[in-house]
Order: C-alpha cells, then structure tokens, then sequence
C-alpha cells in the first residue's frame, strides 16, 4: 500500500531531513538534503563515509528522522517523523537514485561524495490543516521497525 498522497506531496516540497542514528546507547542527528523516490518511498541523500552519522548506519542501519515546516501559526504545523532503515545503493536503484538526486541538486555532482538511501518503513504524518492535532500513519507492514 502506498503512502497517502498528502504525506508524499509534502516530502516533495521541502529539501532538508534530520536523521538520528544510534551507536551503543548514544544518539546523534544530522542535517541534509534529500530527494524523494516516491515509487519505493526512499529517501535519497549524499554523505562521505567518514561522517560520524554513516558510520553508526553502517553498525546499525535502522534509523529515525524528520521533515518540518518551519512556523509559528498553530494551524499550519506540518512534520513528518519517520523509521527505516538505511539499504545498500547498486544497479538500477543506484542509478535512478542519482539521477534523481541530480535533478533536485545539480550541484551535488561536484561533490563527488556517495549516493545514500533511505528506506522509510513507518511514517506519521502530522498535518495541523485538517485539525489540531491529525496524524496520517503509513507502516511499510505490520512487522516494520518503529520507536
């Protein structure tokens, strides 16, 4: 079943994602760009390896995150919080991933730094327009990883 059309319409309109990984019982979050494969409800990203948030993937590749609207009006609160789990990019899903990423970014090719992907398994969507308070929930299945 694929994600309401409300939560990808609001992937797609903003650029940056906070991560949260874990090592051990110590957490971490990070800031990025992000572009959407909203076929496979991926969340594709670039990183070096030797960041510290990629490291603690690459130990424990279940993660956390989330997408807000910035604002100060009550009625307009919009965030998505989200699970997955970081995957493994080859073949074709490499390719369009990059592809994909390029589009939104077109500067990122100068970076030279690996494509990263997302795989978002559990998504709440808060979304404050259609009542204080309303949540849009999406699981990728009933044995999906979420906090």
């Amino acid at each position: 079943m694929s994600p309401d059309p409300s939560v990808i319409e609001f992937i797609k309109n903003h650029h940056v994602l906070t991560l949260a990984t874990c090592a051990g019982e110590v957490p971490y979050c990070s800031n990025m760009f992000y572009a959407l494969l909203e076929n496979e409800f991926c969340l594709v990203f670039t990183s070096s390896g030797d960041t510290r948030h990629i490291a603690e993937a690459s130990q424990n590749p279940i993660v956390a995150g989330s997408i807000v609207l910035e604002t100060e009006i009550t009625g307009k609160i919009q965030g998505l919080q989200f699970c997955g789990k970081m995957i493994k990019v080859s073949g074709k899903l490499k390719t369009k991933a990059i592809a994909t990423y390029l589009k939104r970014f077109p500067y990122a090719v100068l970076s030279g730094t690996p494509i990263r992907i997302i795989e978002i398994t559990y998504a709440k969507f808060t979304d404050n327009r259609l009542g204080f308070g309303k949540k849009i929930i999406w699981e990728k299945s009933p044995e999906a990883f979420r906090l």
